[in-house]
């Protein structure tokens, strides 16, 4: 992995499916965006205090139980919005389709702020590209820092694997036009940060993912 210019990230895995949660912080500006907050707030928040930040907003790559569980309790800690795309509102507002009810919960969430895919937003301090990667779920989304060359894949893209499809609102061959058509568009260089497992890069997917 390179070392990033702008963006200190911290990684945090968490909740019963192992699931990463990453903290990215603006070195100029101290800001902190929270990707995927899985679960065990009180941790997210001890992690934040200690990286001396201010959060800003919850970037959220899908609405499955096991990226949203601290979401709503680290909104109203820090009063900051949940981000995530607008194809993606049906299942973060239904527990069947988020499979909250598959984990015993049976709860749903509400975005703040929906994006669209391709938008370009500003947040923390770095422009970030939205893009639209369904496949894992109908709005699942990948966030790309040109000026960092990161990318957050959510659970599209994997170190030498992809995202279950059998979920409600999953579909394999959207996921095969996500990867070819959209990720593995993106600069060699790009360094994946994904859901689950480890890192990768854009170059060693192309070259050595089965998908």
């Amino acid at each position: 992995m390179r070392s990033l210019k702008n963006l200190q990230l911290e990684t945090m895995v968490l909740g019963m499916v192992s699931t990463n949660c990453y903290l990215a912080r603006n070195r100029k500006t101290g800001e902190i965006l929270i990707f995927d907050p899985a679960d065990q707030a009180d941790h997210i928040v001890r992690k934040i205090s200690g990286l001396g930040g201010t959060p800003t907003a919850i970037l959220l790559t899908h609405g499955h139980f096991d990226h949203i569980g601290a979401a709503a309790e680290l909104k109203e800690h820090y009063q900051i919005p949940i981000c995530a795309l607008e194809q993606e509102r049906e299942v973060l507002e239904d527990a069947q389709k988020n499979l909250t009810r598959w984990n015993g919960t049976g709860y749903t969430l509400r975005a703040d702020r929906f994006f669209q895919n391709g938008e370009r937003v500003t947040l923390a301090g770095f422009a970030i590209t939205v893009l639209h990667t369904p496949g894992h779920t109908i709005g699942s989304t990948s966030y790309y820092i040109p000026d960092e060359q990161v990318l957050f894949s959510g659970d599209t893209l994997f170190h030498c694997s992809v995202g279950r499809t059998d979920f409600p609102t999953g579909s394999m061959s959207a996921l095969h036009r996500s990867l070819h058509e959209t990720l593995f568009s993106l600069p060699d260089e790009t360094d994946v940060f994904p859901g689950h497992d480890a890192a990768t890069t854009i170059h060693y997917e192309k070259l050595y993912n089965p998908y």
